[in-house]
């Protein structure tokens, strides 16, 4: 009962900014970008891509994007009158099959400095990945104009998909869920987590006889079971150096957070709580953790040192925070707002700062949970729950703005990035 009580736990837009951030507001002087497709006419993918640019630009928070209608006898370039019409860059857009996949030619004029600053041809291998066409071409305009990266728009999203009881999918998507790739399927498949910073493997939890933590090559599909445990398994963080892994497990009925160190194999016990400890993550460069605990006889966040035994509360705000993220001294968590019996119950995020007292809410209705910080701790992905389907949601955290992305089918379990 206790096990099936922690799994419970674990399955489960307007904002403002934490103070102790340092936020770049771009709100205002956002150069406008205008999108031309100068694609042949009746190109399959032309018009998808140019509506992928238009959402990248809007997400980046660094641009005012629209659209235009291209026509011939506009090629040659007026910079003149597009300066008049108040805009700061023309992309032209030139997108064609190749094959399977996708061949786009780009060029970008800075109208105020009358060049063409940009000239290259960007390709995919497969035609339904266009999605990273475009956030390629973004993430390399964006850099022309020398704004905060958003280099995270070119990393796989990575999710276990509830297809059916007892049944769930890992999948790789693009941020957007436009692109999708089934890589795990059979059984129940949960808990997917990247194993290195080049998104090349990745662990999730598979149950066979007992819990099993499996490592698998996203292009080779070559799998290698890592440890197996009684009741429950979860790796829920990764060391910067991909040697050591954050685990809970409950080996005794009894779930606390574990470390592995993958060089030696030997696992080392960080809480020993009576009650459910789950969900560890390093911060303050590796050198403590954060767990979700119910010490207080609800869940909620707590800190303790690897290479101690005391333990501290975190957050002192909410009476059920059930799910938590970290990046630095930064952590995004998960707090239930109510209690119905009969109807859905609200979860909101909130930010807070292991070295201060601030506390921030980033959503402020719904279901919003599983947050997961970008690697440079500017964007927040999440998961909100809209009449029993399911949304990816994306906060830009420097910038006010939320997105929302809608899963076609089935139900998000968890996710990472």
């Amino acid at each position: 009962m206790r096990i099936f009580i922690v799994l419970s736990v674990l399955l489960l837009n307007l904002f403002a900014i934490d103070a102790t951030l340092e936020v770049i507001k771009k709100g205002q002087n956002l150069p406008t970008i205008q999108i031309e497709d100068i694609s042949a006419s009746g190109s399959e993918y032309s018009s998808k891509l140019e509506k992928m640019l238009l959402g990248d630009f809007k997400v980046s928070g660094h641009f005012k994007p629209q659209i235009a209608e291209y026509s011939e006898e506009s090629s040659d370039i007026e910079f003149a009158n597009y300066r008049k019409k108040g805009i700061d860059l023309l992309l032209r857009v030139n997108t064609k099959r190749e094959l399977d996949g996708l061949l786009s030619e780009v060029r970008l004029y800075d109208i105020n400095k009358q060049e063409n600053v940009l000239a290259k041809s960007y390709t995919v291998s497969k035609a339904n990945r266009y999605p990273f066409l475009s956030h390629k071409i973004a993430i390399d305009i964006n850099d022309y104009i020398k704004a905060p990266s958003i280099d995270w728009m070119n990393k796989f999203v990575i999710f276990s998909r509830y297809t059916e009881p007892s049944q769930s999918d890992i999948i790789i998507s693009d941020y957007t869920l436009t692109f999708q790739k089934v890589v795990v399927t059979g059984g129940l498949n949960i808990f997917p987590k990247w194993a290195d910073s080049k998104q090349e493997y990745f662990y999730y939890t598979k149950y066979l006889k007992k819990p099993t933590l499996i490592r698998q090559n996203i292009f080779t599909g070559e799998r290698k079971s890592i440890i197996e445990s009684e009741g429950m398994l979860v790796c829920s963080d990764v060391s910067k150096d991909g040697n050591r892994l954050i685990l809970t497990m409950a080996p005794d009925s009894q779930a606390d957070i574990f470390e592995l160190d993958l060089r030696t194999n030997l696992t080392n016990r960080l809480t020993t709580y009576s009650g459910i400890d789950v969900s560890g993550h390093y911060v303050d460069d590796e050198d403590s953790i954060i767990f979700i605990s119910d010490r207080l006889g609800y869940p909620n966040i707590f800190q303790k040192d690897r290479d101690k035994i005391g333990v501290r509360q975190l957050v002192y705000h909410g009476k059920n925070n059930n799910a938590c993220s970290a990046h630095d001294e930064y952590v995004v968590y998960s707090s239930r707002e109510s209690s119905s019996e009969f109807k859905s119950n609200t979860f909101n995020l909130y930010l807070v700062s292991t070295k201060s007292d601030f506390i921030r809410p980033l959503t402020k209705s719904g279901i919003n949970q599983f947050p997961k910080f970008s690697n440079d701790g500017e964007t927040i992905l999440f998961i909100k729950q809209l009449e029993g389907q399911s949304a990816l949601g994306v906060i830009r955290l420097h910038y006010n703005k939320s997105f929302l992305f809608p899963l076609s089918s089935g139900k998000i379990q968890s996710i990472d990035w």
